[in-house]
């Protein structure tokens, strides 16, 4: 009777055990791998107009040399009204924005180290493996009166390739203002209106 009582009751057991299995262990070295985190792109500026918010050609080719251009039909010295950088899909994008219909003469160009201010020849320092200088002849960044019109001249939008923003000149009709970027890529300039623009992209 014992024999048969306990052959009963392993049998039960069995059963029991195979109607309720666990949970199935992992491979040995293949743990559950964990989400991977969303990447965030930086929002647009609020003010900035439906035609800089679009992906336009996203696969530009671009250059990395110099860009220049003198515009014939600038009369005076434009004003400076607005500095706005986001990023894009595949480019970060960097705009400059002026008062009136005409843009100054402008030439970008990726520079060599120490950047320096043009008023007091100091070194003004930058984020990033590489430097590529906007800068407007016939232009002010601020009033008659000496007011700024760009009031944030020093910035780290932190982009992925835009790390630094800084307006280094701004004096006798010349300003000019620097990226520092983490690598020297491909950029293009595009001329935009209403209001009147200059928009620099830089690839990732």
């Amino acid at each position: 009777m014992k024999i048969e009582f306990l052959g009963l009751l392993l049998s039960g057991t069995l059963l029991i055990a195979c109607s309720n299995p666990g949970p199935a262990p992992n491979a040995v070295g293949s743990p559950t791998p964990s989400p991977s985190p969303a990447v965030t792109a930086s929002p647009m500026p609020a003010n900035a107009p439906a035609d800089e918010t679009a992906e336009n050609d996203p696969g530009f080719e671009g250059t990395a040399g110099n860009t220049e251009k003198k515009n014939p039909n600038a009369t005076g010295s434009a004003i400076l009204k607005d500095v706005r950088s986001a990023r894009h899909g595949t480019y970060d994008r960097v705009v400059f924005e002026f008062e009136g219909k005409e843009l100054p003469n402008y030439k970008i160009e990726y520079i060599d180290r120490p950047v320096r201010s043009c008023g007091s020849g100091e070194v003004v320092p930058f984020a990033g493996d590489a430097w590529l200088s906007v800068r407007f002849s016939g232009a002010n960044a601020h009033t008659d009166a000496g007011e700024a019109t760009v009031k944030d001249r020093v910035r780290s939008p932190n982009l992925p390739i835009v790390k630094d923003l800084k307006l280094i000149c701004d004096f006798e009709a010349e300003v000019e203002w620097v990226m520092g970027v983490s690598s020297p890529n491909k950029y293009r300039v595009m001329e935009l209106k209403s209001p009147t623009r200059l928009v620099v992209d830089i690839r990732h």
